[in-house]
């Protein structure tokens, strides 16, 4: 067999086994490597590129909003987490501690972070005294550790690279339009950025982050049908105000606590990313996230190659300029079929031909990584419209992402009607529920799906609970998750 027909054979179809299809795209793409640590990954650069990106754009928006960046320590003292009740109950079973330093038995145990509300929060009480001090904006970029029982690269592994967010308010109108303006922050970055079509909204009490009053989230549909949760966004009333003794002297001279929130997304946005676009062929990278954005590949005898490449390297000047972000491919131990199926495995969005007859008719070939189109284009409207293609992409990978959640998503009346609707086919169930926890538990128990979140704008009203028949208080997305 021949390089070319058999380069995309090392990946496993999704059809046949999903999760395999996607270790083998991480694997090949070069996205990351395991670790000797358990339950740890190595990013490579095309993985970490990805992020870097994430964070770039991310960053920007927190920055434009008011928000600053800074950094806490990794270590957190034992006591710090039995201030919060809820919050300690809620980690303690992931965390894992630091009892040993230079050979001596540490006087109080250290956690490695799994998060940072109470190193901040011990923070946040030496640093607020008035009202003139709120509200306080602060992110931090960082590295968390969450003892998982069971990993899978970028979405969930026992250390993960996130940014977390953490305010202060005088009000509790200020602290939940913070809360709401960062999960309008984080839908529009996912659907605009990534091309991830996302449900938002509330997440039912079980479901809470630990010591939160209120959480929101977004959810994203995979391939599979499964769930992810892209981010979240939490309200945190005075519980870590009164456990931290965050207070301030307001306007009128009296001391309050200060109400407080936190935010955060993860690099679970790349696994959500890979599986939300990707195909048999590999990964499909929206434009505005695809570290390479267009390929360019030389193509022709070797006794004209000088002079095509001269001028494949004048035209990636001419991109560069323009802000694409541009490769060229000139390797001439491989073949240009090769070429066109790793970068195609690789995501890259277009791939630039050019050969001896096209340089005599000063033109070029564009092709499309997601619809295979080809377009032939004059070398002198070449900027106009690789940037008119990389838009359309854009466009179009959202537009299809939607296309496929809305086609796997329905609505059901019954736990019955449930059971079999997941059993014949995949994706999000929409259904009533009476807000009772043990309804939703008997849900869990009986499918296998959680709720995902109750949708601020849900495609239906669900009279009546899927499982007791009562009156429904809420329509919630169900679905099985990862």
């Amino acid at each position: 067999m021949s390089k070319d027909k058999g380069f995309v054979t090392e990946i496993t179809p999704q059809s046949e086994d999903f999760s395999k299809w996607y270790i083998d795209v991480i694997k090949k793409a070069e996205l990351m490597d395991y670790s000797p640590v358990r339950g740890c990954i190595v990013f490579r650069p095309e993985g970490y590129e990805l992020w870097e990106n994430i964070q770039r754009d991310l960053d920007r928006r927190f920055k434009e909003t008011g928000h600053r960046n800074a950094y806490f320590p990794l270590f957190i003292p034992e006591s710090f987490f039995q201030k919060e009740k809820e919050h300690v109950e809620g980690f303690n079973p992931e965390l894992p501690w630091v009892t040993e330093a230079a050979g001596e038995k540490l006087e109080e145990r250290l956690a490695i972070r799994p998060t940072s509300e109470t190193m901040i929060g011990h923070m946040y009480a030496k640093w607020i005294q008035s009202y003139r001090d709120l509200p306080l904006l602060i992110n931090q970029w960082a590295n968390v550790v969450r003892w998982e029982k069971r990993t899978l690269p970028f979405l969930r592994t026992s250390e993960f690279l996130w940014q977390e967010g953490h305010t202060a308010h005088e009000t509790e109108e200020e602290a939940r339009q913070e809360t709401m303006q960062m999960l309008d922050i984080y839908t529009d970055f996912v659907e605009s950025f990534l091309a991830i079509p996302v449900i938002k909204g509330e997440k039912t009490p079980s479901e809470r982050f630990a010591g939160a009053v209120d959480t929101y989230s977004i959810e994203a549909m995979m391939k599979d049908g499964r769930a992810v949760q892209a981010g979240t966004s939490h309200y945190l009333g005075n519980k870590f105000a009164i456990a931290f003794d965050i207070k301030y002297l307001d306007r009128d001279n009296s001391l309050q606590f200060a109400h407080t929130t936190s935010w955060g997304v993860s690099t679970r946005l790349i696994g959500a990313l890979i599986m939300v676009h990707g195909d048999d062929r590999g990964l499909a990278l929206p434009p505005k996230i695809a570290p390479t954005q267009v390929v360019m590949i030389p193509i022709g005898p070797a006794k004209l190659r000088e002079q095509v490449v001269g001028r494949v390297d004048e035209l990636y000047a001419e991109l560069k300029q323009a802000g694409v972000r541009v490769k060229v491919d000139d390797r001439t131990d491989v073949s240009p079929g090769w070429k066109f199926n790793e970068y195609e495995m690789r995501g890259v969005p277009l791939r630039l031909e050019l050969g001896p007859r096209d340089m005599e008719n000063g033109v070029v070939v564009l092709v499309s990584r997601i619809t295979g189109e080809k377009r032939i284009v004059q070398q002198s409207e070449l900027i106009g419209e690789v940037q008119r293609m990389l838009e359309e992409t854009q466009t179009e990978m959202f537009e299809r992402a939607k296309r496929f959640r809305d086609d796997n998503s329905r609505a059901v009346d019954t736990l019955d009607e449930m059971k079999t609707s997941m059993e014949e086919k995949r994706g999000f169930i929409e259904a009533g529920w009476c807000g009772s926890s043990a309804c939703e538990k008997q849900v869990k128990e009986e499918t296998g799906a959680t709720s995902r979140n109750i949708p601020f704008e849900p495609r239906v009203q669900k009279p009546t609970c899927l499982v007791c028949g009562d009156k429904a208080n809420h329509t919630v997305v169900f679905a099985r998750a990862y």
